[in-house]
């Protein structure tokens, strides 16, 4: 637990240290997001550990004027090894006129045709000093590790942010969308599988075609030139104006000897 904490510490501090730009993804219902502005850091994250507040099963609504963002570096194909730890960038925007006390980042795993049905509840990463002052941002790591016994298969994240205002709570989904779980070390997804058999497939149709070219060319060149034996006319008019003459009596002794 201790090195966890560690660990998330110094991703916390990297961030504090990174360049306030990068690039996020919005959430949206349609589990559709669009790559935005990443946010500003806003002062020390605190972070607490797993698991240190109890929230139980009740929902908050979220607060009207705060947006939240999402975006797994470096993973945008959302594969998730199962047993191992995946990154996930949280961000917040603040539009309204009183500052936001962000509490806790969580999440879990259900069956994608219906929600109802509960995979797996993952780790409740809890903040001790992260506020969000009003007209302001704020990038926040959370890391989780779905179970080294789930299936691999498409399942269903929802992610949520617990935050306060005002001492009231609420709380806002960030991310609503599939994830494709993976056996440890593998890392051919449903994805590149398809692109692969694709790439076969269309070698496979580019050898046909060549070999098929081949055959055509190969059949032109052993084809026999064909010679025409055209036959010879002869004028009739021209015959009689050389009727008479010496041609027509050398050509008519010529037949005779042929005879």
């Amino acid at each position: 637990m201790a090195t966890k904490n560690v660990r998330v510490f110094f991703l916390a501090l990297l961030l504090l240290l990174a360049s306030p730009l990068a690039q996020v993804a919005r959430c949206q219902s349609d589990s559709d997001v669009d790559v935005t502005e990443a946010v500003e850091e806003v002062g020390d994250l605190g972070i607490v550990g797993e698991d240190v507040q109890d929230f139980g099963d009740g929902s908050f609504s979220p607060a009207p004027g705060v947006d939240t963002i999402y975006v797994f570096p470096k993973n945008s194909a959302r594969v998730v090894s199962a047993g191992e730890e995946t990154e996930l960038l949280v961000g917040i925007k603040n539009d309204g006129e009183a500052a936001v006390n962000v509490i806790a980042i969580k999440a879990s795993v259900h069956l994608p045709f219906d929600h109802s049905l509960l995979v797996q509840n993952l780790t409740v990463q809890t903040f001790n000093n992260a506020s969000v002052p009003a007209s302001a941002q704020a990038t926040y790591p959370y890391i989780f590790a779905v179970s080294k016994f789930l299936q691999p298969g498409t399942f269903d994240l929802v992610g949520t942010i617990i935050y306060e205002i005002d001492q009231n709570p609420y709380q806002s989904t960030f991310y609503n969308g599939t994830i494709e779980v993976v056996e440890a070390g593998n890392v051919l997804s449903i994805e590149s599988v398809f692109l692969v058999t694709l790439g076969i497939a269309l070698l496979f149709l580019l050898g046909i075609w060549i070999r098929g070219q081949i055959k055509n060319l190969s059949k032109k060149t052993k084809r026999a030139p064909k010679v025409e034996v055209g036959t010879k006319t002869t004028d009739a008019s021209m015959d009689e104006w050389l009727q008479g003459t010496a041609y027509t009596q050398s050509f008519s002794g010529k037949s005779k000897k042929k005879k």
